[in-house]
């Protein structure tokens, strides 16, 4: 039988019958094997990884279809208005106002897919849709003629020991422009100043609430609306119940906000606290001095508005925040996350006079 084999250092003649030759085989074996399988798993690893993108791809894809279909469907309803009769304008923006909340919830779904520029371009999209909505709101829903005493007039009936709160049903500030529309689905508070303001589940579920030129003033809404407008406010107090879709602050001062929503957008806001719980990111532009910590207002019924609201308790994004003007990769200099020791823990004793 023919030998096959080499010498070893030593000069030790290999052969097939030689312990040492069969051993170097096997190594030999072994390390072919070996890249063999770093071979196939290189290749599923790619191929994963293709697959992977692929279906990315394709659920950012049906991401952009999607939105845009839904988003032109409401722009058709919002073009529809002008052959509508006056009769039939409350019904058609309550269709509109489903459908834009629908609309918000499929973006907040399908966030973790998009990357934080077609977020940002989404999140535009929908607020400029949500501003026509309004604009087109109040070209197609008349003012009501309403009369209101003046306050000088109410006040001189009011008890002189009256405190703030009990001065609500003698001294009760201007309604939101919003709410002098026809469309019921609008309601809110504005130019008051140093007022307690309550609104109650069975007159904001729902509804839209606009917010506007308030001073000094403690609000409260114990519902779940379906969006939260707040403009021109200064040193108020703001207490809202779960919002279905968005809440947006634009032009406060020295302001606490107590909110939770899927989408929250502040604008032009310094030195604000706000108690927060958002499913989605946080956004602030043109803000300064605004502190951010989790949303712990509680009143009676407020899980069943979270339910109603349809918020997800357990994802609460309140300090992933987006900052507009800060495209840098550090952290904006115009929020932080409020300490401990400076958050309120005790809702009564903080609104109490």
């Amino acid at each position: 039988m023919a030998l096959v084999g080499g010498e070893t250092e030593n000069g030790e003649r290999l052969s097939e019958e030689n312990p040492e030759y069969d051993r170097r085989k096997e190594k030999v074996g072994e390390r072919l094997q070996r890249r063999d399988q770093e071979r196939q798993l290189g290749v599923e690893r790619r191929k994963h990884q293709k697959e992977v993108q692929t279906a990315k791809k394709e659920k950012i894809n049906f991401f952009a279809s999607t939105f845009s279909g839904e988003k032109s469907g409401v722009e058709g309803l919002l073009e529809a208005c002008g052959s509508l009769d006056k009769a039939a304008m409350p019904g058609h923006f309550e269709q509109v106002a489903a459908k834009m909340q629908q609309l918000q919830k499929f973006l907040n779904d399908n966030m973790m897919f998009l990357s934080p520029y077609d977020q940002r371009q989404a999140q535009k999209a929908l607020q400029k849709l949500q501003a026509n909505v309004v604009e087109k709101r109040e070209e197609h829903l008349p003012k009501k003629k309403f009369a209101f005493k003046s306050r000088k007039k109410a006040a001189a009936h009011a008890p002189r020991s009256a405190s703030p709160a009990s001065l609500i049903s003698t001294v009760s500030p201007k309604p939101a422009d919003s709410i002098t529309r026809e469309d019921q689905n609008l309601c809110g508070f504005s130019d008051a100043d140093s007022q307690v303001l309550v609104r109650r589940a069975e007159e904001i579920n729902g509804k839209d609430v606009l917010l506007s030129r308030l001073s000094n003033c403690v609000v409260k809404l114990l519902g779940s609306p379906n969006t939260l407008h707040i403009k021109n406010v200064t040193d108020t107090k703001v207490l809202c119940g779960p919002v279905s879709t968005s809440v947006f602050v634009d032009q406060s001062v020295g302001c606490t906000f107590a909110v939770a929503c899927q989408q929250l957008r502040t604008h032009n806001t310094k030195d604000a606290n706000v108690y927060l719980h958002v499913t989605s990111r946080a956004i602030i532009e043109d803000c300064t001095g605004v502190s951010f910590a989790p949303f712990n207002w509680k009143y009676e019924g407020i899980e069943k508005d979270f339910e109603l609201a349809g918020l997800d308790r357990t994802k609460n994004n309140w300090n992933n925040i987006d900052d507009f003007n800060w495209l840098a990769s550090d952290h904006s200099p115009n929020w932080r996350v409020l300490a401990e020791e400076s958050r309120i823990t005790d809702w009564d004793k903080s609104l109490s006079p």
